[in-house]
């Protein structure tokens, strides 16, 4: 009897351990939807495509994150709003759509407020900066997490070179239905003409505009410089997107995945940031070059007077994002400018 027992307790013993590495006992694995709008080209894509890819890899394919380009999941609002309700895990969404939701996002869109990219992109990067910026989401219902980029803008227009802020008087510009933007341009005397980005290529041939803002590199790929004879590099605002997450579904997460989460988020705006620059490099300048695109670039001292102009803009949004956030912002621009 005495050795039957030991006999049953061991196959009870070997069935347990099989079962607790059977597939089924291993953890559950997640499927999550990861929406933006960049076209599969873009470097915002390829970045976000690195993301699912290094999530998959450390945490063995218990999560498969499943990236959806081009606004198929909706429109950046839309997408925002899905999140919010726990319809949709994560996405990539621009600060000037996401200020609709959280106010001190406007301030990433502030114009001329970057001297150049590498500045930008250390203040971007920056821990306590990034910690502070992102601590205004999760009351709005987003866990804010890491970047991806769209690009720095510039403007194309019909009627004339744009090197100074009078330039731009009168001009009807398409922009986007953002505060920030509105504010600045009105600042500069231009007509703002609202309209869905499809329509841009049509009302720039017929006349209905005079110009848009959009990167160099969407303007050339989308043919913009087709029909506007000028194009001057402005730089004007950096359009950055913010990684966000429904709370809901982040608390579902261990530790450890929340960090592994952190951690791709810095692979894909690295992996953004390089497919943008080899863009540039290899393929948008041999199309201005081989189309003889005439591309004014703005001088140190031209970009201070466009800086200056913004004055205003500057005070109105230090109230609405809060001065301890704008004074911390500013403060990490002039570090980064010198260091």
């Amino acid at each position: 009897m005495k050795r039957l027992m030991i006999f049953l307790s061991l196959i009870a013993f070997v069935v347990a351990g099989a079962v607790a590495f059977t597939p089924a006992a291993q953890a559950k694995k997640i499927v999550i939807k990861f929406g933006h709008v960049a076209p599969p080209f873009h470097g915002q894509h390829q970045g976000a495509l690195a993301f699912a890819k290094y999530v998959t890899e450390k945490t063995n394919g218990n999560i498969d994150i499943k990236v959806f380009p081009m606004g198929q999941l909706g429109g950046e609002r839309s997408m925002a709003e899905q999140v919010q309700a726990g319809t949709l895990q994560l996405a990539a969404i621009t600060t000037a759509v996401m200020s609709n939701f959280v106010p001190q996002a406007a301030m990433i869109d502030l114009p001329f407020i970057f001297p150049d990219r590498k500045t930008a992109y250390k203040v971007l990067d920056d821990a306590q900066f990034q910690k502070r910026f992102f601590s205004y989401f999760p009351s709005k219902g987003f866990i804010a997490f890491g970047w991806t980029e769209n690009e720095f803008r510039d403007m194309t227009n019909s009627k004339r070179p744009l090197r100074k802020p009078a330039d731009l008087k009168g001009l009807k510009i398409r922009l986007m239905e953002s505060p920030v933007y509105l504010d600045t341009f009105k600042q500069l005397g231009v007509q703002p003409v609202p309209m869905p980005f499809p329509e841009i290529y049509n009302a720039l041939q017929q006349g209905v505009i005079d110009g848009q803002d959009n990167p160099l590199l969407t303007s050339v790929l989308m043919k913009f410089t087709e029909v506007n004879k000028y194009v001057t590099m402005t730089h004007h605002i950096l359009t950055e997107c913010v990684i966000i997450a429904n709370p809901d579904f982040w608390k579902t997460l261990s530790n450890k995945q929340k960090k592994i989460m952190r951690e791709a988020a810095a692979v894909c705006i690295k992996t953004n940031r390089k497919v943008n620059a080899s863009l540039y490099k290899n393929k948008i300048w041999k199309v201005v070059k081989a189309k003889h695109i005439k591309v004014t670039k703005l001088t140190p001292a031209e970009r201070a007077a466009f800086k200056k102009a913004m004055t205003p803009i500057y005070a109105k949004y230090k109230k609405i994002v809060g001065p301890n956030l704008f004074n911390l912002f500013e403060k990490k621009i002039k570090y980064y400018s010198t260091h």
